[in-house]
């Protein structure tokens, strides 16, 4: 939650609403798959390491509060405060920011419980499916792919950075970039986190994942030792026993970030029924996406206050 919608309210609306619908959507995969996510949400940290990062993040989080209405809430915290919460912080931790609204969930669950769940509602997957053209006539769309043809009265584009290209075969934008993040994955141990941080969490396994970077290299998904570096580095400072642990895993990959950082949702006046989402932090938003966004989808139209979200805020004139 913390940091998510500064400068933008609607997004920052969009992020709290989808945090206070966290809990009913883990407690419906769960009931629907049997599986745990692992759903932790008792708080958040986010860790300064210096007086100018505390001074900025003050800064940030104050302009997030002020456009949200009394909803948001944290608190600055001095080192002796953020110990009370996280023990073993280094000695270059001068303080920090919590909220109570942040959390945790293990992606990997998450993703094969959406499927599973998709699945199980009669759902129908086609991998390796790489769309070649989208067909509109008499309120029907036809997509030909490479694993057939597939016809529907509505068509939702979730393609990610694949949506620059598909949005205008349905008359719609989708202003999308490539944003590569590298990330490290430690060996499960007995609990050090207590409280899931922006660069670091604890899955309820023990693995402990560690990151991310900001890269705009294009396509490249190539893991790099100095990125890797760099984020081993400032975990250390952070929490210094985390030197002892062994990384078994690291890789990159790719945000779909639009010109603003935020996400885009569109639905198309030329081709009703068809549909455009874009968006880079699908896990924080994935409860508002699936118990919001999805029945929009499916009554045939985007609700008032995603209108803020559509790519025409990237055309308007300054006044």
């Amino acid at each position: 939650m913390q940091g998510k919608g500064s400068g933008f309210s609607a997004y920052a609306d969009w992020t709290m609403r989808s945090a206070e619908l966290w809990p009913t959507l883990s407690s419906e995969l769960q009931e629907l798959t049997g599986r745990d996510l692992g759903l932790e949400q008792e708080g958040g940290i986010h860790i300064c390491l210096s007086q100018a990062e505390y001074d900025d993040r003050k800064a940030r989080l104050d302009a997030l509060r002020s456009h949200q209405n009394g909803r948001f809430h944290y608190e600055m915290l001095d080192r002796q405060a953020l110990l009370d919460l996280q023990p073993d912080l280094g000695p270059d931790v001068v303080g920090g920011s919590w909220c109570p609204a942040d959390g945790h969930v293990n992606p990997l669950y998450l993703l094969r419980s959406l499927h599973d769940g998709f699945l199980r509602h009669g759902g129908k997957v086609h991998s390796d499916a790489e769309v070649s053209d989208i067909a509109s006539k008499t309120g029907i769309f036809t997509v030909t792919s490479r694993q057939g043809v597939v016809r529907a009265p509505r068509l939702v584009l979730a393609a990610g950075l694949g949506n620059r290209t598909l949005a205008p075969l349905v008359g719609l934008t989708q202003p999308v970039r490539p944003q590569k993040g590298q990330i490290l994955v430690t060996q499960k141990t007995d609990r050090m986190i207590r409280l899931p941080m922006t660069l670091l969490r604890q899955t309820a396994e023990g693995s402990i994942m560690i990151g991310d970077s900001k890269e705009e290299v294009g396509f490249d998904i190539s893991s790099t030792t100095d990125v890797m570096a760099q984020i081993a580095h400032r975990a250390e400072r952070t929490i210094p026993a985390l030197k002892h642990q062994q990384i078994i895993r690291s890789w990159a990959a790719l945000r779909v970030m639009s010109p603003d950082g935020f996400p885009v949702y569109d639905q198309s006046l030329t081709h009703p029924g068809a549909f455009a989402i874009t968006c880079h932090s699908g896990v924080t938003l994935a409860a508002a996406h699936a118990l919001d966004l999805a029945g929009d989808i499916a009554s045939g139209g985007l609700a008032y206050h995603l209108s803020e979200f559509t790519e025409r805020r990237f055309n308007v004139s300054p006044g």
